[in-house]
């Protein structure tokens, strides 16, 4: 049988394999999969993209290199190593935070945009100031913010994720939501906290779901995109900024990861 390579385009982790496994691994039960064979590697990486022929998996290397970890309340939760591994075009990481909690809240998020086959930290985003807020208020507004970004960049056919270290916020839009409203927008235990935001955050990711991934990474793990999407909270508190604005000077990674910390 003729050797054949797997582009994942929408997939667990986008990239060219070498295998129908490991093709499968990614795309089996996932919404909006997107993959194709090629009989070459040149077909497939013109397919791809440029960049993608880092991302070049034989059978060995694709079953032992990324350990799945199991879910837990069901999310999967993305490693740095895993994050790094994924070829997209944009990358959004947001954060929310609050002191006290309740209290004082803020949101940031990084944007990493891979251009001629580099990865770059390219914007970063800060504010929604609210003096009595909470962290999942906070954590939401992030979410809200990046998926009508990533809105955006997915009408401009770029591959796109969304990292949220907040499970709560990501069950909420994309689980939870789903039963809540066929009840009628109620639950068993009571109400629903921040129940209109969800509805808003819910009827925009339903347009989304097939094109791009909303994911859970742990915070203050090394996670540089989310390091700095929470450098970024913070600074929203300190400058109680209400508006959600660019971060204006030049981005010292450095600089900014030695800010106050979430």
């Amino acid at each position: 049988m003729a050797k054949k390579f797997y582009v994942v385009w929408q997939g667990r982790t986008p990239g060219i394999y070498t295998d129908w496994n490991s093709c499968k691994a990614q795309v089996e039960k996932f919404a909006g999969a997107r993959y194709k064979s090629f009989p070459t590697k040149a077909e497939a990486q013109q397919a791809f993209g440029s960049s993608a022929s880092s991302s070049l998996s034989s059978p060995a290397k694709s079953s032992s290199t990324v350990k799945k970890k199991p879910a837990v309340n069901g999310i999967k939760t993305y490693t740095a190593a895993e994050i790094d591994k994924m070829v997209l075009d944009v990358k959004f990481f947001t954060d929310g935070g609050c002191e006290p909690n309740p209290g004082q809240a803020g949101s940031g998020m990084a944007i990493y945009r891979n251009e001629y086959g580099s990865e770059q930290i390219s914007e970063l985003w800060y504010g929604l100031y609210n003096p009595v807020g909470t962290n999942n208020t906070a954590e939401l507004n992030a979410l809200h913010q990046a998926l009508m970004m990533a809105k955006t960049e997915s009408e401009q056919g770029k591959s796109v994720a969304i990292f949220c270290d907040s499970k709560y916020s990501i069950q909420c839009v994309t689980q939870w939501a789903i039963g809540w409203e066929k009840k009628g927008w109620k639950k068993a235990g009571g109400e629903i906290k921040n129940l209109e935001m969800i509805k808003a955050m819910f009827a925009l990711h339903q347009t989304l779901k097939n094109k791009i991934q909303v994911l859970h990474v742990n915070g203050h793990v090394g996670v540089e995109g989310n390091e700095l999407a929470d450098r970024m909270s913070m600074m929203a508190i300190k400058q109680q900024e209400p508006d959600f604005k660019r971060y204006a000077d030049k981005i010292n990674v450095a600089e900014i990861l030695a800010m106050q910390a979430g």
